[in-house]
């Protein structure tokens, strides 16, 4: 099998739909730009007609460009209440100035009369009238043939009819959805054959393709299956995050379209990022990384002891079904890891190092970072810090500050007034002497910072143009309660660049001043290196 195979991702839309899982608008932009750069073809941002947020986003996408994805708004087809020019769901789609839109209609005739409450003649009407009124504005049209499979099963004639009415409004690409995620893979292939002997016999070629859910734990094999059947449209979400039970795994789709059905998928040419995308995307939104996951999970190639392990250091086919460089990943000896290595060397060359793998300072890098990895440390979404990590360790990291002490005070006077927050620092900066300065902050964090920026800007002024633009902190080991180790995710930015730096402890005053400090240093380094 070689056809060609789109890849349309929804994690900023239907993957935020997930239990605790909640992004900023900044998170959205920083994952749109990094799924560009993975090569996913579309990416669904959001659905401007229900969500503020997705407006706002959009909005902040104009000033993005994209080299490769697609963006695409999402909405449903007009209500029956509204003349199709005057409704403002598909008003809110147009203003959002994507390349592409995709509307879902009711395929199931219970949706129709339970939901909807309308006849199911005027269902096929809302649907083709809807895509019409869309297909002038857009580069690309998608119709998501919403519980389509539910539908089918029920009333085969009419789950049809509604797919000839989008063929009719001039829909480009047909997505078959398995929206309640209980459909199972014996189940696809007939259902499919049926779909294009359907069409094909009305004369229509349109390309079809597949949503599914994991409410039976088999959204990956349906949308696998389903390419096998001829499907060119694939659509879930980055780590599987949705409603319920999630969507159907990108990070397992994409892999095993590329590397086991030799499909061509424009995200293959850059498999080897997988792994770190798939930890971008958890970071960003505060959530643990699912060691067991397959092909990016940190245990998908993991090995412990006896047989196994002998195996796999004669021949590592033995027990692994791809090599996980393959997708980014790496082999890891639980006994004897020795893991680590390459995704050194390959940071130290991206960020312009000179290292060579029988360098002795590799292994001490990858010894520091196992060990403030063991901490709680995570370099995903903080590559600034583990930049300045490697440059520590080659004796290239320029100390431009030394603290002598700092001290936050916290004072509540009553219950129902806000805390004042005032921080005091003491720093050394070169020959100049001890610099003590004092902030008040919104809260002991933001004093901290803005008393560190005060000290220090009369020495570097430019960090004037440097801003914080995302805070995040993430309770580690939480059944220690108020106890625990907390890691904290600072994202900094400038006129040029963003940046990200992370810092551990018990106390998260200590995690923040080092994920602060680390951001202030980089930002330094980066200003002096642009003037060299």
């Amino acid at each position: 099998m070689s056809h060609t195979v789109d890849i349309y991702d929804t994690t900023l839309r239907d993957g935020t739909q997930a239990e605790n899982f909640n992004l900023s608008v900044e998170d959205r932009i920083r994952i749109c730009l990094k799924l560009d750069d993975l090569g996913i073809d579309f990416i669904e941002g959001g659905w401007p007609g229900s969500n503020p947020s997705a407006i706002e986003f959009f909005k902040a996408m104009h000033d993005q460009r994209l080299k490769h994805a697609k963006l695409t708004a999402f909405g449903s087809t007009r209500n029956f209440n509204k003349p199709v020019d005057q409704d403002p769901n598909l008003q809110a789609l147009i203003a959002a100035k994507t390349p592409g839109i995709t509307i879902f209609g009711k395929t199931w005739d219970v949706h129709v009369r339970d939901a909807l409450r309308i006849s199911l003649e005027d269902n096929l009407t809302i649907i083709v009238e809807s895509l019409q009124f869309l297909k002038p504005h857009v580069e690309h049209l998608f119709y998501d043939a919403e519980h389509f499979f539910d539908g089918f099963k029920q009333n085969r004639e009419y789950a049809l009819a509604t797919l000839d009415k989008a063929v009719h409004g001039g829909a480009e690409c047909l997505i078959l959805c398995d929206t309640n995620g209980g459909t199972l893979p014996n189940e696809i292939p007939p259902i499919i054959e049926a779909v294009k002997k359907h069409l094909a016999g009305n004369g229509s070629s349109i390309p079809l393709g597949v949503h599914a859910h994991n409410d039976s734990e088999t959204a990956v094999g349906n949308s696998l299956v389903a390419v096998s059947m001829g499907i060119t449209h694939v659509q879930g979400t980055m780590n599987g995050f949705g409603e319920r039970c999630g969507n159907a795994n990108l990070t397992s789709i994409i892999p095993g379209l590329v590397l086991k059905m030799k499909c061509q998928v424009n995200a293959g040419k850059k498999l080897e990022h997988l792994y770190e995308t798939a930890r971008f995307v958890n970071e960003l939104a505060n959530l643990p990384h699912n060691k067991y996951q397959p092909y990016v999970g940190r245990s998908a190639f993991a090995h412990k002891g006896g047989v196994h392990v002998q195996a796999v250091e004669r021949n590592p086919m033995t027990y692994e079904h791809i090599e996980p460089e393959k997708v980014g990943n790496v082999r890891r000896i639980l006994i004897s890891d020795q893991s680590g290595k390459s995704n050194v060397l390959f940071k130290a060359k991206k960020f312009g190092l000179n290292l060579d793998s029988k360098d002795p300072v590799v292994s001490s890098i990858v010894q520091e970072l196992k060990a403030l990895e063991n901490q709680g440390f995570q370099y995903e979404g903080a590559e600034a810090s583990f930049e300045l990590l490697m440059r520590k360790a080659l004796g290239t990291k320029r100390h431009y500050f030394d603290l002598k002490g700092f001290r936050v005070i916290s004072q509540k006077s009553s219950m129902d007034e806000p805390s004042q927050d005032e921080a005091t620092i003491r720093i050394v900066v070169g020959n100049e002497g001890e610099v003590h300065t004092a902030a008040l902050g919104e809260g002991p964090v933001n004093a901290l910072d803005k008393a560190l920026r005060k000290a220090l800007t009369r020495f570097y002024p430019k960090l004037k143009d440097m801003e914080l633009a995302d805070y995040k902190v993430r309770v580690l080991a939480g059944e220690h309660g108020t106890g625990a180790k907390v890691r904290v995710l600072i994202q900094s930015r400038d006129q040029e660049s963003e940046w990200g730096t992370v810092g551990v402890s018990y106390d998260i005053l200590e995690a923040s001043w080092q994920a602060l400090v680390d951001s202030i240093t980089y930002k330094l380094m980066k200003d002096e290196q642009k003037q060299k």
